[in-house]
């Protein structure tokens, strides 16, 4: 929830020219449990979207992003978790998983969401340019505030 906030009330007014604008409350959703089940992911998936949707003035657009989040979520790591080498259920941050990992983990989930937040509000392609610019600026800008934050309050764990 703490992210949400930061989001909210830091986040929303940092930007450079609306082309790079970071949404580091992604990562709340992306750091969820994978024993989580996919009905609660959905479900907390699109409150947090709502939630960001109340705040910045975009109807729906937010919790439209974080649901193809979720969706892409419960995809990748069926796709890339092996379950068989851990004691207990694995979680999906940085001191778990390998650096390698959860770089990719961050790259796929952010631009999925990323491609569908800006597709969804612009909602025509005539200045397509402009939004793949936006798409990319801001999911660097959002990749290195995740790399940074798990950086910074992840405790690496033994295997």
């Amino acid at each position: 929830m703490a992210l949400l906030f930061f989001q909210v009330f830091l986040l929303k007014n940092m930007g450079y020219y609306n082309l790079a604008t970071p949404f580091l409350y992604i990562l709340f959703i992306m750091l969820l449990p994978f024993g989580i089940p996919n009905w609660l992911l959905f479900v907390l998936a699109f409150i947090t979207g709502c939630t960001v949707d109340a705040f910045y003035d975009t109807a729906g657009v937010n919790a439209a992003a974080c649901t193809v989040l979720a969706m892409v979520r419960v995809i990748f790591i069926s796709i890339t978790v092996q379950r068989e080498g851990f004691d207990n259920e694995p979680e999906p941050n940085l001191a778990v998983m390998n650096f390698r990992w959860f770089f990719f983990y961050t790259f796929v989930l952010t631009i999925f969401h990323h491609t569908t937040l800006f597709l969804l509000e612009t909602f025509n392609f005539d200045e397509i340019q402009y939004t793949i610019t936006r798409i990319l600026l801001s999911s660097a800008f959002t990749i290195v505030l995740i790399l940074v934050y798990e950086f910074i309050f992840s405790t690496k764990k033994a295997r």
